[in-house]
């Protein structure tokens, strides 16, 4: 895990160079645990977080700036410009008009386009406007953008791979997963240079290998994904209406779609689950935040000592006494301004009312985008498969599973992005020749079904809703 920066308020930075070190010594670390020799290894898979971003001098390889986390607010003044523009209006009535017209789902995301703090498209904007060494390597065509796989592939080959995949490059915002390009529309109306953008390449795919100065040997890198959409190939979420659900530092629900691309709806988003070869899966997908850091936040002002002892706490007693917790600590999608607070505190609140009420908060936002998705998504759903730390807590997957009236399956191993990453390079090695052999590889710990009526949670739920709404735009 590598400790993010804070240089102002509201921006959130990584160092590139502790990042990429770390990176290293993870893969050499591993291979020591695992009692094997460099040379054994027949491939690398690599599996990152998206929406991180850096710009680079193409040809000295010297960084712009640092990387620019997808947690940073820098951007926000931009946002809410755009957001209120006349332009964006004119967009929206254009798009809808053509969508009516036209009846093609490509139109529907533009006619309610927002911009938000965490897309890398009003990042990307903010770095051409303020930092004018990029501004000069652009015009020049010498400058060059990636997410966290692109800099650790240029890094990894000593420069001589610049690419990224389907996976990554979609979730950056500035991808058109209908036509599987960088989008032209969206760069000119931003003002960022179509040229800075790495070639796409297929998620399963020999990327090059690693130079060998860097491990001794050279190693084939043979898969760059996206850390969400490897955590569902590591689920083995091949058929549409698989489900799969991600409880880390944040939330993600993702549904495989098949072929069938949905086009962005309120709260969802389209992207590229993965591609190889002829075959391209799309996603859907709903985030929110706040969720481990939520209860790291808890464990560092001693609510409890070891997360392990939360659901015992939670269970201790029998509601969180009309305590809620609202998450904040990081932006949200809809209201980079909503307020971490807990309400409803009384002189009997315990540590137990507290945790309670931070887990309850999990449950409660699982709720409310499995509502979504079953409203949006055209595909019957299928059973949910966990992953992520929060997963291994049986107090929120228990009152999840209650809430959404629906059997979740967890893994043996809740590192799925990991594990993803490995099967799509064992593909693509030949390690493994296809995905019915990864699905008898899954290794399922529990299974919660639901033991309640959802309707029992139901004031619990009212009074926390209201508890959001007071804390919005704080």
């Amino acid at each position: 895990q590598v400790e993010s920066l804070y240089p102002r308020p509201g921006w959130v930075e990584l160092d590139p160079e502790v990042l990429w070190c770390q990176f290293v010594g993870v893969i050499k670390d591993a291979v020591q645990a695992a009692g094997l020799h460099m040379r054994q290894i027949a491939g690398l898979g690599i599996s990152t977080q998206r929406a991180t971003f850096i710009t680079w001098h193409k040809r000295t390889g010297k960084p712009f700036h640092n990387f620019i986390s997808w947690q940073d607010l820098r951007s926000i003044e931009l946002v809410n410009s755009w957001n209120k523009s006349l332009l964006l209006k004119v967009i929206h009535v254009i798009f809808t008009v053509l969508h009516f017209l036209t009846g093609n789902d490509r139109y529907l995301a533009p006619s309610f386009l927002t911009f938000s703090t965490q897309q890398s498209s009003m990042k990307l904007s903010w770095v051409f406007k303020n930092i004018h060494e990029a501004e000069e390597a652009a015009k020049k065509k010498n400058c060059c953008f990636g997410t966290v796989d692109t800099w650790l592939l240029y890094r990894l080959t000593k420069g001589s791979v610049y690419a990224t995949d389907y996976s990554n490059a979609s979730a950056t915002g500035v991808f058109e997963p209908f036509t599987k390009s960088w989008n032209p529309a969206l760069c000119s109306l931003l003002s960022i240079p179509m040229s800075i953008y790495p070639p796409v390449k297929d998620t399963s795919f020999n990327f090059g290998s690693a130079d060998s100065e860097i491990f001794g040997v050279p190693i084939p890198i043979m898969a760059v994904v996206a850390d969400q959409q490897s955590a569902m190939f590591g689920e083995c979420c091949f058929q549409p209406g698989d489900v799969k659900l991600t409880m880390g530092t944040g939330g993600f629900w993702n549904v495989n779609t098949g072929e069938h691309l949905f086009a962005s709806q309120r709260g969802l988003y389209p992207l590229i689950g993965w591609k190889i070869g002829e075959e391209v899966v799309y996603l859907t997908e709903g985030c929110m935040s706040d969720i481990g850091t939520a209860i790291k936040w808890a464990q560092d002002i001693n609510l409890f000592t070891n997360v392990d002892e939360t659901a015992k706490m939670a269970r201790s007693i029998v509601d969180s006494q009309g305590v809620c917790f609202v998450p904040g600590f990081q932006v949200s999608v809809n209201d980079p301004y909503l307020c971490a607070s807990f309400m409803g505190l009384k002189p009997s609140t315990t540590r137990n009312h507290l945790v309670r009420a931070i887990l309850e908060s999990v449950a409660f936002r699982n709720k409310q985008l499995y509502d979504i998705i079953v409203k949006k998504v055209r595909i019957p759903l299928q059973t949910i498969r966990a992953d992520g730390g929060v997963s291994n807590n049986s107090f929120v997957m228990q009152m999840t599973s209650d809430l959404i009236n629906k059997k979740i399956e967890k893994p043996a191993n809740t590192d799925m992005s990991s594990l993803g990453a490995a099967f799509l390079a064992g593909l693509a090695s030949g390690f493994w020749t296809d995905k019915e052999q990864l699905k008898k590889l899954r290794r399922i710990e529990a299974v919660f079904e639901p033991q309640k009526d959802s309707e029992e949670y139901t004031p619990a739920m009212d009074t926390w809703l209201q508890a959001m709404k007071c804390s919005l735009h704080w």
